[in-house]
């Protein structure tokens, strides 16, 4: 039982995306900035390189491969993360703006830069 067990698996993840560049706003990892390797929009979760660094009990599979313990990446609830807007220097709340082309964008809602 956790603080998010409620989390509505309706809604989906909107403001963080594959390979977005994030910085994680609360928890552990509190300051740390990655990118995005994996979103999971129905558990409200994503996996960040170097973020939430768990360790994993492999064992051999094959004769002559070796088993032990590896570091992974764990899954972080998306609601701690913001992207990361490298004309700020911080976390940006996003805000969509149609381009010329009729594309919707994700723009930095305080600097108004392209993410």
């Amino acid at each position: 039982m956790g603080l998010y067990k409620n989390v509505d698996k309706r809604k989906s993840v909107t403001h963080i995306r594959k390979d977005d560049e994030v910085i994680v706003i609360s928890g552990d990892d509190k300051g740390k900035r990655g990118k995005v390797i994996e979103v999971a929009p129905k558990e409200g979760k994503v996996i960040i390189d170097g973020v939430n660094m768990v360790s994993k009990h492999v064992k051999p599979r094959r004769q002559g491969q070796p088993g032990g313990i590896i570091k992974t990446a764990g899954p972080i609830y998306a609601c701690k993360v913001l992207p990361y807007c490298s004309k700020c220097g911080k976390g940006a709340r996003t805000q969509h703006k149609v381009a010329d082309n009729g594309k919707r964008i994700r723009i930095c809602a305080g600097c108004q830069e392209d993410l």
